[in-house]
């Protein structure tokens, strides 16, 4: 089809340097996407896709947003419309999200995964919707196929701890050279005052055969689920917080505010913030134990619209920024871990770009010297995952810490047609220290700043996670 007149081989690339830095040493490393939503089952069953709708845009609340703001009906987003007329919906919207992420994130999917190099619109929708799926038919175009398309070396799903984990144990055992392993989600049991804690509590009960009456019942249950994830190459978890309100309480405080939840009692923010802390303490150990990474997303202001989140339910487009107050909260815990020297490595991810300095700092205090880059200031994430967010980051980490041990960009996406961010990241990192190179803020050493590039795609990644391959259990 047609040349693209944005993404070319050169595509944000803007100096000789940073051309030279992204084609010879950053476009072909492997892909370690260490934290994503994909569904382990489409993996598993290595699913082939009907259509461009079913693996572009279902699930895909970034463009369903877009939509939404671009005037069209819900049926043609989340409804019952064909897939064709979901996709041509779609087509529409995107001559206007320019300046938007999802307009060079379309145009990079469509060229990478369908050769289409072409500004996709309405009027070439129908051509492209028969054209995708057209390809989407061959075998190398199925789940695994696209994966592979990528260079994907390892996929870390996000699993809740009481997912039986069948499709990763069945995915294993073909011993494919790409791995696909769970990362454990504790959410739902630190959530003191959800909804759906009593159940939750119960069912994590029944599926470890315990009954949880006390702190040290769901302690034990949940460590019982690390160990379970652990036997089926978990070495990742992850948790997706408001915020840490660290605070100290006593055993019988924090097995009073258990003990009310259970009985279906209010509880209080002082009981929550106990509650919460010491169970992301005792949490942490196991995981330090265990030699895990800790992840700690941090700042979203979920479920905003009440009338759409009883339509549709959660994760459909309804999340913004929070304005929490973030650093004192992760000082004191990161701390605690460190003061009894049971701090595993760590990274941190912040949703409110305010608090970019912060963090950027905050991991300086906890890097001890035993690991390179031990903690970590995650890459930008969510509403910040795109060319003014990420420079932001990068700038911001450069200028308080070590950009050179940096483990770069996660996907953090349901779609198994997000991986050209990878591409996007690492083409604005090059241009970043091309540009500096151009100006004499940095040497004209392109073998020794390649190396570096190369690393923050992919070789600080693989030495920081512990990813020794899986054996069948």
């Amino acid at each position: 089809m047609k040349n693209n007149p944005i993404v070319d081989d050169n595509f944000l690339l803007e100096s000789p340097a940073a051309q030279s830095l992204y084609h010879v040493y950053a476009s072909d490393n492997p892909i370690i996407d260490y934290h994503n939503h994909l569904p382990p089952k489409e993996v598993a069953e290595n699913r082939q896709y009907d259509s461009i709708s079913a693996v572009w845009l279902a699930g895909d609340h970034y463009k369903w947003r877009a939509m939404r703001t671009h005037g069209v009906d819900e049926h043609y987003i989340t409804g019952k419309a064909s897939d064709k007329e979901k996709f041509v919906k779609w087509a529409e919207t995107v001559p206007y999200t320019m300046r938007n992420p999802l307009y060079h994130w379309t145009h990079l999917e469509l060229s990478r995964y369908f050769g289409i190099n072409e500004l996709l619109n309405g009027d070439n929708a129908a051509a492209i919707y028969e054209h995708t799926n057209a390809a989407l038919q061959a075998h190398d175009y199925s789940a695994r196929g696209l994966l592979g398309k990528m260079n994907v070396e390892v996929i870390c799903t996000t699993d809740d701890p009481l997912d039986d984990l069948n499709y990763h144990q069945a995915y294993a055992a073909e011993q494919l050279e790409m791995e696909m392993r769970p990362s454990y989600r504790p959410d739902k049991a630190l959530l003191l005052d959800g909804d759906h804690y009593v159940d939750y509590i119960k069912q994590l009960g029944i599926i470890t055969g315990a009954s949880i009456e006390t702190y040290d019942d769901l302690l034990t249950a949940m460590i019982d689920r690390i160990d379970y994830f652990h036997k089926h190459g978990c070495r990742v978890c992850d948790h997706g917080i408001n915020q840490i309100n660290y605070a100290e309480g006593s055993s019988s405080e924090i097995q009073q505010a258990i003990t009310k939840a259970l009985n279906g009692s209010s509880v209080t923010a002082d009981e929550i913030a106990i509650y919460q802390s010491q169970l992301l303490v005792d949490l942490c150990h196991a995981y330090h134990q265990r030699g895990w990474v800790q992840q700690f997303h941090l700042g979203a202001l979920r479920n905003n619209n009440k009338r759409m989140l009883a339509t549709l339910g959660p994760d459909t487009g309804w999340d913004s920024i929070g304005d929490y107050e973030q650093a004192r909260g992760l000082s004191g815990l990161l701390n605690r871990l460190d003061s009894t020297d049971q701090l595993t490595k760590t990274i941190i991810y912040n949703l409110n770009p305010r608090d970019n300095e912060a963090f950027a700092s905050m991991i300086g205090n906890f890097n001890d010297g035993t690991v390179a880059g031990k903690v970590q200031w995650g890459s930008g994430w969510w509403f910040l995952d795109q060319l003014d967010g990420m420079e932001k980051q990068i700038n911001t980490l450069s200028n308080i810490g070590l950009i050179s041990h940096f483990i770069g960009m996660l996907t953090d996406s349901r779609s198994f047609l997000s991986f050209p961010r990878h591409e996007y990241f690492r083409r604005l990192l090059c241009n970043l220290f091309g540009e500096d190179i151009r100006r004499g803020l940095l040497p004209h050493d392109l073998p020794w700043i390649g190396d570096m590039i190369r690393d923050i795609c992919y070789g600080n990644a693989k030495a920081y996670f512990p990813f020794e391959k899986q054996h069948l259990v």
